[in-house]
């Protein structure tokens, strides 16, 4: 019986949907990058893929894409939800936070890789035109991809996080100064340049005055309907008027997306409109690299993989120099800095955005973009086994230049401290004012240099090492102070001591009240929670403000929290089932 086939917009909807909502989860167990995922699903389900065997096969056009065309308004979409997203998340009171990191090391990163890329490239034939367009688009570095792999907060991460926050900003004047550029590669001249450009102002100004005076009262009049639905259709309704301005204006949709999200930041509503988004963040990336991996042919990378090749690693070498380079510049350790120029140096998900803008303008040719959007999908892919060899890399580069370790007196080490962080330096002026002498030790070699400049004795090294702890001499120790953030290695480390040197005071951060009393059944002698004790110092601040005694105050504190310790005490040894399994599927999600 024949199969009809008519309906393929409806087939294709279910195809995207299907994979972003059932398949991209196993590779989410399998703990594999969900962009990696969104891509390899593309592949698999698009034209070059499966969708190649609907011929011989009817009913796989259920589980396929066939038609490389009907994707393209998803993409769309996707693009436009995935830049309002972008455009949600910046402010300008958070760049003005980091205003030196983001718009001068950001600002030389990305404009000096990409005029390196777009000399080389006009060197090998390209149009200037061309070239620029090409050297913004693969200057830029993957904002979904980098900081799920090292954080805001880690010594990669810092840098990383003002690199690409100052990436999603320059997006704003990339896409408007391609897209100016749109009537000059149609021989429109120089006056068609400077009428794009008024239109483009004018636009942007209508819609600044319309985020100034008209958001605030469409959003309060969403509000007092307590009507969830209605205060979702407002902020899309924001979205779509935003991209039908800038799209008169002569400018792409995308422009008034990105716009529309920096206007809404500004509100007071921007928390609310974030939550209320949300869901359709990650359907939206996702949707966009599924139709990215669509765009693959398998067989094509195949037959022209030395240009893809040479392409490849011409933009992560262009790119991870000049990463490294600002980077020692700018003070970073050689370790840290090479890490985070192998880690910035693929394209990014947006470098894709500014192709498509490059292409539509006339810039480049679609065959051009085609192949640089192989490459940009490429670069995505192995952009987790970049972060791999990075962190190698790294370590190797610190064994080789870190500063020579203090001395530990093997007969009186005095206290151990383990993670040298915030916890672990107060603890540590606490025993100087006491005049205790201690030792630290950190896996993080640039908060060791920086507390060894600032006086404190630190060892770098990784405790999950049992070489290290033996270095330590533990046995002739005062006391072991675990303050590390890691719930896994503390009650491991804790259990690993306790068993070898049964009468050293051992205290532990923990996380909470369960890690806490998994730490008591490891040997601990105290385990201090952190959100208790959180808890107990706002206690204390409430009952001091409202006016009554200190002294009362502090001896209710104090049985409180010994009140608090026994009963987790009494938790641990009632409970003997060991919970470290789920500490680590608490530290994972985390």
């Amino acid at each position: 019986m024949a199969l009809n086939l008519g309906n393929h917009g409806f087939s294709d909807a279910l195809v995207i949907l299907g994979a972003a909502g059932l398949v991209i989860p196993a590779f989410a167990r399998f703990r594999i990058s969900p962009v990696i995922g969104f891509i390899l699903v593309g592949i698999l389900v698009g034209p070059a893929g499966l969708g190649t065997l609907v011929p011989q096969a009817p009913w796989l056009y259920y589980l396929t894409i066939s038609d490389p065309h009907s994707i393209e308004p998803f993409a769309e979409f996707g693009i436009i939800l995935l830049l309002f997203s972008i455009g949600l998340e910046l402010s300008l009171k958070r760049l003005w936070a980091m205003r030196q990191l983001v718009f001068g090391l950001g600002a030389f990163e990305l404009l000096g890789s990409a005029a390196i890329i777009g000399v080389g490239l006009h060197l090998l034939g390209q149009a200037w035109a061309g070239s620029i367009g090409l050297g913004l688009a693969l200057a830029l570095s993957s904002t979904a991809l980098v900081l799920p792999l090292v954080g805001t907060a880690s010594r990669v991460g810092r840098p990383a996080f003002a690199m690409l926050l100052f990436e999603d900003l320059a997006l704003v004047p990339i896409i408007f100064a391609l897209g100016a550029m749109a009537p000059t590669a149609s021989a429109a001249g120089l006056g068609g340049l400077w009428t794009v450009l008024l239109r483009g102002m004018i636009a942007v100004a209508i819609l600044f005055a319309a985020g100034r005076f008209v958001l605030p009262r469409l959003f309060a009049q969403a509000a007092r309907t307590k009507s969830p639905e209605l205060f979702l259709a407002a902020s899309l309704l924001v979205v779509i008027v935003a991209s039908l301005i800038t799209t008169a204006a002569g400018l792409s949709p995308i422009v008034g997306a990105l716009l529309a999200g920096l206007l809404i930041a500004e509100t007071e509503y921007a928390r609310e409109v974030e939550v209320m988004t949300e869901p359709f963040k990650g359907l939206a990336l996702g949707v966009f690299l599924l139709t990215v991996g669509m765009q693959l042919d398998l067989r094509l990378v195949a037959a022209n993989w030395p240009g893809l090749l040479a392409a490849i690693v011409g933009v992560m070498l262009v790119k991870s120099v000049v990463t490294t380079a600002l980077l020692k510049v700018n003070g970073t350790r050689t370790g840290t800095a090479a890490e985070a120029g192998i880690l910035m140096s693929s394209p990014s998900e947006t470098t894709l955005i500014v192709l498509g803008v490059a292409t539509q303008a006339g810039l480049i040719l679609t065959t051009t973009s085609a192949f640089w959007t192989t490459v940009t999908a490429i670069g995505l892919t192995i952009t987790p086994l970049l972060a791999k060899a990075g962190q190698g890399i790294a370590r190797r580069i610190d064994r080789q230049e870190r500063i020579a370790d203090p001395e530990v007196d093997a007969d009186r080490p005095g206290t151990v401290i383990i993670g040298f962080g915030r916890v672990g330096r107060t603890v540590a002026d606490m025993l100087k004012v006491h005049g205790k002498t201690f030792v630290a030790v950190d896996a993080d070699i640039d908060g060791v240099n920086a507390a060894r400049r600032d006086g404190y004795p630190v060892i770098f090294g990784d405790v999950a090492r049992s070489e290290l702890v033996d270095r330590l001499r533990l046995g002739h120790a005062d006391a072991l102070i675990l303050t590390m953030d890691d719930p896994v290695l503390t009650v491991n480390l804790a259990r690993r001591v306790r068993a070898w040197v049964p009468s050293l005071p051992i205290i532990a951060r923990a996380r909470d009240a369960t890690h806490a009393a998994e730490l008591y059944k490891a040997g601990v002698t105290d385990a201090v929670p952190e959100t208790l004790e959180s808890s107990l110092q706002l206690s204390e601040a409430v009952l001091v403000d409202i006016g009554v005694a200190m002294g009362p105050v502090i001896a209710s504190i104090h049985e409180k929290r010994d009140e608090m310790r026994q009963q987790i005490k009494a938790e641990a040894s009632l409970d003997r089932e060991p919970r470290i399994r789920r500490l680590r599927r608490t530290d994972e999600v985390s």
